[in-house]
């Protein structure tokens, strides 16, 4: 990098509105609302604020997963939360999440409502309330290990190497090269270990798998900053076989499409009410009303 490009920090920074990409209309270095909106209510035990994002993902996944084990207890309503338009700093949302993230949950099937965030937090409360996808004994460490990787690693991956690669306004040689190094250092972490088991905790689908596939899964298959090849994920074989099998399931496949407001109209169901959604208030469908 020659000397005439070289940024050099000043004693005190300051916020530059106009800097930050594809985000800077919504990223700011200041916490709390903007602006009033009460968040809607639906009828189920569950109340689901969230985009389909990775991290959004993970938590539609874990209910519609709940619900094909029969759990009935885990119904939800999913209410749209556009991150573009900046839903995340209105005043109801903030008050689930006071560091407005999506995914929120208000859990209110107990008397006394709790509202959780942190993607993490909300699969490890969800696990822990209906005893499923959460070993027991010295497998539920490994499990707990895994997820708490997962929260310490995609930042690298979403926030550095594919805010550098896909979003921001230049492409920055140094930036790029940094987190796609770690980036796959990741992945071979993941590969290693997946060589001799069949998901995260051995044979058992856990709150690891599901934490950790929307990031690295939807990479190794190529729905994530269109960087499969860039990054020769097909030289992970363990990962691209792990990923493959957890696509297949049912759950998964319904979990990716709420809240999701891009790709296919017949992939998008902005809103999750009722198992009937799926097929009846997808926007192919709407679209034809």
């Amino acid at each position: 990098m020659s000397d005439e490009n070289s940024y050099v920090p000043p004693k005190i920074w300051q916020w530059n509105t106009e800097n930050g990409g594809n985000w800077a209309s919504i990223n700011r270095p200041i916490s709390g609302p903007t602006h009033d909106k009460v968040l809607a209510k639906g009828k189920h035990p569950f109340q689901l604020y969230s985009l389909a994002t990775p991290n959004g993902v993970k938590v539609t996944i874990m209910f519609e997963e709940l619900l094909a084990l029969g759990i009935k207890e885990a119904e939800y309503d999913a209410f749209l939360i556009d991150i573009s338009s900046g839903d995340q700093f209105g005043s109801g949302f903030v008050e689930v999440n006071p560091n407005s993230k999506i995914p929120a949950l208000i859990d209110q099937s107990n008397e006394q409502s709790i509202r959780l965030f942190e993607s993490g937090s909300i699969l490890f409360h969800l696990a822990e309330k209906f005893n499923a996808f959460l070993p027991t004994a010295e497998k539920r460490t490994e499990c707990m290990s895994w997820l708490f990787w997962q929260m310490g690693s995609a930042p690298y991956l979403g926030g550095g190497f594919g805010h550098f690669y896909a979003y921001a306004p230049e492409k920055i040689e140094y930036c790029i090269d940094r987190f796609s190094m770690e980036v796959k250092r990741q992945l071979d972490v993941l590969d290693k270990h997946l060589e001799d088991n069949d998901y995260m905790c051995g044979d058992a689908y856990t709150i690891a798998d599901i934490a950790i596939w929307p990031w690295y899964g939807a990479l190794a298959l190529n729905r994530l900053y269109d960087a499969a090849e860039f990054l020769d994920l097909k030289s992970y074989k363990n990962v691209m076989r792990w990923a493959e099998n957890i696509d297949q399931r049912p759950a998964v496949k319904r979990g990716v499409m709420v809240n999701k407001t891009w790709g296919e109209l017949s992939t998008q169901l902005h809103e999750r009410h009722d198992a009937r959604d799926f097929d009846e208030r997808t926007q192919d469908k709407l679209t034809e009303e």
